[in-house]
């Protein structure tokens, strides 16, 4: 018992320190009290029963939920997981941050978060698209592609995302595949799509070695977490030039002084599974991994990795967070008197809401970009969004830091937005 009620705690705590970071950056702005009152809940939390006929004939209820949490920008955006360890707290949480992810990287959507408590390990293919099918009716009228648009998150995919397109498409009775981004590209994807997050945390560190005269391609990088973002961010480091000295996954960690061997090492991951087994580099720790000496960090797994117990132990100049919330604030206090700059969760993992905006606008449209095409485009807002947030971090944030600076600035644009759709009557500042 003592064990569930600590997990619990530990989950609230995003929820809890997403609330506190909003409020301070509210505070730090001058912005009116109203504009807390706009983002600190949901403006729709839905929890639904969805009943599915197992495969030995048994029919079995599972829960669902959706978290919508503001939509002055456009339609709510945010991934749909499958998972036996969710709360309705830490869907709130990430419905925040997407709602100021999009915000700061301009792209015209609100934050939303979804949750199928089960586990999809113990699932066959059958009874997941009926848990797929029964989460689309059970929602209904609350989705739609300009109401709300789900994308793959932790045990979805491209596959589910095609399931939920057709059941919303069959509910309507015409094709309607912009209900959801993330799609295979037969049924209206997006090419770049999958890389997209670690693309546009790739172009984010670029950015961040520049501002700190960093020579990028000379540039030492460990990289926690080699699942699709990881990998992929290392793959276009490694083609840049960088040094890539450690990476790590749930098997375990590799370093190598002169650089692991980044196309054999995801070769070796895709035929295996897991980095463990590589057989080129010392063996080490996930720990071992965030207090290596190199120029940039990049925690791309678990949220809490980096916190009060090992954050003086970093010895990285730069931190960019690929994982949503791998920094605790008992962290990022160590790190800002240690002058290591952290760029954001909602910065630097803002790549995949930006091309799933790309596919919403292909689908809507009827037509579709080549993939140089999409990666220029998310060049271009991941390098405007950097350097708005950072100039504004210098301008505003001196005795604070870069995570503040970009809740200000997203917080700021969110609150003009309120103010011209009159959802702030008594104006923007307090």
């Amino acid at each position: 018992m003592t064990v569930e009620v600590d997990k619990e705690k530990k989950k609230d705590n995003i929820l809890e320190s997403t609330l506190r970071m909003i409020r301070h950056a509210i505070d730090l702005a001058n912005l009116s009290p109203d504009v807390y009152e706009h983002l600190k809940t949901p403006m729709r939390f839905v929890e639904v029963a969805i009943p599915v006929e197992m495969e030995d004939g048994t029919t079995k209820v599972f829960t669902g939920y959706r978290s919508q949490h503001n939509n002055v920008f456009g339609p709510y955006k945010g991934g749909l997981r499958y998972h036996p360890d969710v709360t309705s707290d830490s869907l709130k949480a990430l419905s925040m941050w997407m709602t100021l992810k999009c915000s700061l990287v301009g792209v015209p959507f609100g934050g939303g978060k979804g949750a199928v408590v089960c586990d999809p390990m113990k699932l066959t293919i059958k009874e997941r698209e009926r848990i797929t099918r029964s989460y689309v009716r059970a929602l209904g009228s609350i989705l739609g592609p300009e109401v709300d648009i789900p994308a793959p998150d932790i045990f979805t995919d491209a596959q589910v995302m095609a399931w939920i397109a057709d059941e919303y498409s069959s509910n309507m009775r015409e094709p309607s595949f912009g209900v959801v981004t993330g799609k295979p590209l037969a049924v209206g994807g997006c090419v770049g799509r999958n890389e997209a997050t670690g693309r546009g945390c790739f172009f984010v560190a670029r950015e961040a070695a520049k501002a700190y005269e960093i020579p990028f391609e000379h540039s030492r990088i460990a990289i926690q977490g080699f699942g699709n973002v990881g990998s992929n961010a290392a793959r276009l480091f490694a083609e840049e030039g960088c040094t890539i000295i450690a990476v790590s996954d749930i098997s375990g960690g590799l370093y190598k002084e002169e650089g692991l061997d980044i196309p054999r090492l995801i070769d070796h991951v895709n035929k295996t599974g897991f980095i463990k087994g590589f057989p080129d580099g010392e063996v080490i720790t996930n720990e071992d991994l965030l207090a290596l000496n190199c120029d940039i960090l990049i925690p791309a797994a678990l949220e809490n990795q980096i916190n009060g117990s090992n954050a003086d132990d970093v010895k990285a100049k730069i931190i960019v967070e690929a994982a949503n919330g791998p920094t605790t604030p008992e962290a990022d206090q160590i790190l800002k008197e240690k002058n290591i700059l952290v760029v954001p969760d909602i910065l630097a993992n803002s790549g995949g809401v930006t091309v799933s905006y790309f596919e919403w606008v292909q689908n809507n449209y009827g037509f579709s970009w080549d993939l140089a095409t999409v990666n220029k485009h998310l060049q271009d807002k991941m390098v405007e969004a950097f350097r708005n947030v950072y100039h504004y971090y210098c301008e505003n944030c001196i005795d604070s830091d870069m995570r503040t600076g970009a809740y200000m600035y997203s917080i700021m644009r969110l609150a003009e937005a309120m103010q011209y759709r009159g959802w702030l009557r008594n104006g923007i500042y307090a």
